[in-house]
């Protein structure tokens, strides 16, 4: 590319020389896109640049905050320049309105986003999704709200990397059933586990596996995912993190922890 302009969210920064930083950008025309460009951009803010190179780093110039009607697919021309709205000026604004425990979870979803998605794959679905969360970040939450916040987004994160979670029928394409227990295993699906029903629910804290019982999941794959439902999905959900992340653990989740041990 060549003095491409791009809309995007920074995910992640490093420092780069003096007044430098390598930015991994998630755009709305190519993914996720790794730049070098000026010190100062912020999280959680739309983003206007122009890019140019033809390897995996590319320069990225005249990085300004956009306007919301600059993230908007329809106001924006074939070029990627946007109609009749100049970009703000840059100003380090790193959590854009977001606050207090919301900045974990919206630190979260970027370092999910920069660590499991592919360069330069577009995935507009996805990348309106994130607007989305980004902007219930930005409002109060309850704590099952923001929790619900997080496994919805996952949910549409684990979709475009063709990751289905199958909650009708076991590994071997029988039924769920109700008064059976499972074991769910990442890259082959839920397995019947022979146990005593008053053993089943220690059975995940004495063998680490993620375990549930065969009427939660039916419950899960009827209602999806609710605050009835909300512990069970997350339980899956950080399962299938862990797994794809070849189980290194989340800077953003030691973070949401120290938090929590000090207050």
């Amino acid at each position: 590319m060549r003095n491409e302009a791009l809309v995007g969210y920074l995910l992640h920064q490093r420092p780069y020389q003096e007044k430098r930083a390598l930015y991994y950008l998630f755009s709305q025309q190519h993914g996720v896109i790794h730049g070098v460009g000026k010190k100062g951009a912020p999280l959680f803010m739309p983003l206007q640049l122009f890019a140019t190179g033809k390897r995996d780093l590319k320069t990225f110039s005249q990085i300004n905050i956009a306007s919301q009607d600059t993230t908007q697919a329809d106001s924006v021309q074939k070029d990627g320049v946007q109609k009749d709205s100049a970009p703000a000026v840059l100003e380090a604004v790193p959590y854009a309105n977001i606050s207090g425990q919301h900045q974990y979870a919206a630190l979260y979803i970027n370092e999910i986003l920069w660590r499991l998605l592919p360069t330069e794959d577009p995935m507009p679905v996805l990348w309106q999704h994130y607007q989305i969360s980004l902007q219930q970040l930005k409002q109060p939450l309850s704590n099952s709200e923001l929790r619900l916040c997080l496994r919805q987004f996952e949910q549409y994160l684990f979709t475009e990397l063709g990751f289905t979670l199958t909650l009708t029928h076991d590994n071997v394409e029988d039924p769920i059933e109700p008064d059976c227990t499972y074991r769910f295993l990442p890259d082959v699906g839920l397995l019947p586990v022979l146990v005593h029903n008053e053993e089943s629910e220690h059975l995940a804290s004495k063998s680490g596996q993620t375990v549930f019982k065969g009427a939660d999941i039916i419950e899960m794959a009827r209602l999806g995912i609710t605050e009835q439902t909300l512990n069970h999905w997350s339980k899956l959900h950080r399962n299938l993190i862990d797994h794809l992340l070849d189980y290194q653990p989340l800077q953003s989740r030691l973070l949401w922890q120290q938090q929590q041990r000090y207050q």
